[in-house]
């Protein structure tokens, strides 16, 4: 009886190691799948965090592009402007000048005749003064 209660003692830590190796796999095999089910939220969630950081820098580059092109047809406009202005300011500067030189024109011609009027008195005065002699 020995060894039949032996043999059953051996059968029955044999199936209790069985059991506890299969309960082993068992939850090792969950374990595992677990694992691998976190490891595919978290490579999907770090995509999906990824994309999100890649769309807001691009969102916020091609803004910075935008503007940057808004400067650039600015700055062209003002360049025309402050041309357009260049020449304008030129030809009101020939303008006054003009005026500038007909004015003094204007005072030598009217030096011109004082001098003229006075020349002919004195010529008159002196027929005048030979006539009379």
């Amino acid at each position: 009886m020995d060894r039949s209660k032996q043999g059953d003692v051996a059968n029955g830590l044999e199936a209790s190691l069985i059991q506890i190796i299969n309960s082993h796999h068992s939850s090792s095999l969950k374990l595992r799948e677990s694992t691998e089910k976190a490891k595919k939220d978290a490579i999907r969630t770090a995509r999906r965090v990824s994309e999100l950081l890649v769309d807001s820098v691009n969102r916020e580059v091609q803004e910075s592009f935008v503007m940057q092109k808004r400067i650039e047809m600015e700055i062209r406009a003002l360049a025309a402007s402050i041309l357009q202005f260049g020449k304008q300011t030129d030809q009101w500067l020939a303008a006054s000048h003009s005026i500038n030189t007909a004015i003094k024109e204007i005072g030598d011609f009217e030096n011109w005749m004082k001098t003229m009027e006075f020349d002919c008195k004195s010529i008159n005065a002196a027929i005048c003064n030979i006539h009379q002699e």
